[in-house]
């Protein structure tokens, strides 16, 4: 694990943004942990995310052009990558981001922020069922423009109603690479570290059960 991961996992726990215990999900699936990174919500966490974030990106060695934060999670996720990849790697990327309506007035239309060129990497918390993320490939496709990479928080390693999981299913339909700070391997590692045996195999036995 580098350093970067492990700073990201406990940033997470100190910010109660990656929470253990039983989680209903969507599914209907018991989780043993929890995701939200609506729970960074200083200055501090922010910038730290975005070491995380634009660390992640510059070791896949993926090649970009620009970067785009969906709506609404992705939106500051995005911008603070943006700014840590120009401030700490001299990497200045446009940077744009969608509404989830149009707006009328103004400049109108639901896109802000720099033109969509080039190769674009997408930033976002998780993957869930892959909607959002399909629907930002759109707009990119209709600008002309090209999805390089998607890039996530936590890849949960978990399989959706069928074999594969969200994540396999938006690089096999779009063939793109989708890159996490953490996987659910990761997370399981660090707790091994910590000796807390009980989430230890808590965590297992979901990987176990529902991972791919």
């Amino acid at each position: 694990m580098q350093p970067y991961q492990q700073q990201f996992i406990e940033l997470a726990i100190q910010h109660e943004a990656l929470c253990f215990g039983e989680f209903t999900l969507k599914s209907g699936r018991i989780s043993p942990y929890f995701f939200n990174a609506g729970k960074f919500q200083t200055g501090a966490a922010l910038a730290a995310l975005g070491d995380a974030y634009a660390a992640t990106l510059v070791t896949s060695g993926i090649d970009i052009d620009m970067i785009f934060g969906p709506a609404y999670k992705g939106i500051p996720l995005a911008a603070i990558t943006a700014g840590t990849l120009a401030t700490k790697y001299q990497q200045d990327y446009p940077f744009c981001y969608n509404r989830k309506e149009a707006k009328a007035h103004g400049e109108g239309g639901t896109l802000v922020g720099a033109p969509l060129e080039g190769k674009i990497a997408i930033i976002d918390d998780v993957i869930t069922a892959g909607t959002a993320v399909r629907e930002v490939i759109d707009i990119i496709h209709a600008a002309d423009a090209k999805p390089a990479a998607v890039l996530i928080g936590v890849n949960r390693q978990e399989r959706g109603k069928g074999s594969l999981s969200a994540i396999q299913e938006v690089e096999q339909t779009f063939d793109i690479p989708v890159i996490s700070i953490v996987s659910l391997d990761d997370i399981i590692d660090y707790i091994k570290q910590q000796g807390d045996e009980s989430r230890v195999a808590a965590m297992q036995n979901y990987r176990d059960t529902y991972g791919v």
